[in-house]
């Protein structure tokens, strides 16, 4: 029950149809939603921390710009992305990834421990096994590990933190409908390039091949924004 209130109520109000400065009773949230007053104690805390709401004394619940919101919040990137600017925010996302994760793949191709190099080999390898189901789980699983073990192996601990805003970014792209069904080789092929770099120590070779990921993949959701129905509502 916890779980499905925040969930419909934070969606409501990152898809608009809790406008910003409207201000809802919690009584009158509680009855709409059926929950108890101790569930709705709970997700507004939640949606606080996300800076999505604010509680007004005596006043109730407080629905915050989106200049408000933490853009980092995994669940709010999620909901972000099931919304009507999907495309826009996933290109914002891109233009995060542009700066950090080229950044890490230098920095993995100078300090990463063997252990980390063959983390970033190991799920390359995963990918290759499952490119010809690259909109299924487990090339998914794959993926998430790659970009996951090249900014943990950055050996910067705040590029690394940004490990799981990458992951959401992949997972929207597979929940919606936006990866082939058989892995682009050119994408592929520049994956294992960054893998080959960190083992081999050639940094900018590192740098230069996970630029040219981020921006295929950015390319690639718009040429496949341009081909499918323009969205409908909240999948």
């Amino acid at each position: 029950m916890h779980e499905r209130f925040l969930e419909n109520l934070g969606a409501d109000i990152v898809a608009g149809r809790l406008a910003p400065g409207t201000r809802i009773l919690t009584a009158d949230i509680a009855a709409n939603f059926g929950a108890s007053r101790s569930a709705l104690r709970e997700v507004v805390r939640v949606l606080e921390s996300m800076g999505l709401v604010e509680v007004r004394r005596r006043a109730g619940v407080e629905i915050l710009p989106p200049e408000r919101w933490n853009p980092y919040e995994t669940r709010l990137i999620r909901w972000r992305l099931a919304g009507p600017d999907r495309i826009e925010v996933l290109h914002s996302l891109s233009e995060l990834r542009s700066a950090i994760e080229p950044t890490a793949a230098r920095l993995a191709a100078t300090v990463a421990t063997s252990e980390q190099r063959a983390a970033v080999m190991s799920a390359v390898t995963g990918m290759a096994e499952h490119s010809r189901h690259a909109d299924e789980a487990p090339y998914l699983k794959h993926d998430i590990a790659f970009h996951q073990a090249v900014l943990d192996a950055s050996g910067n601990p705040f590029l690394a933190a940004l490990a799981e805003v990458v992951a959401e970014v992949l997972c929207g792209r597979t929940q919606h409908n936006l990866m082939p069904r058989v892995a682009d080789s050119t994408a592929l092929r520049m994956h294992q390039e960054v893998a080959f770099a960190i083992a081999e120590g050639k940094a900018e070779s590192a740098a230069a091949a996970m630029q040219a990921i981020v921006t295929e993949a950015d390319q690639a959701v718009q040429a496949e924004d341009s081909v499918i129905p323009r969205f409908q509502g909240v999948t």
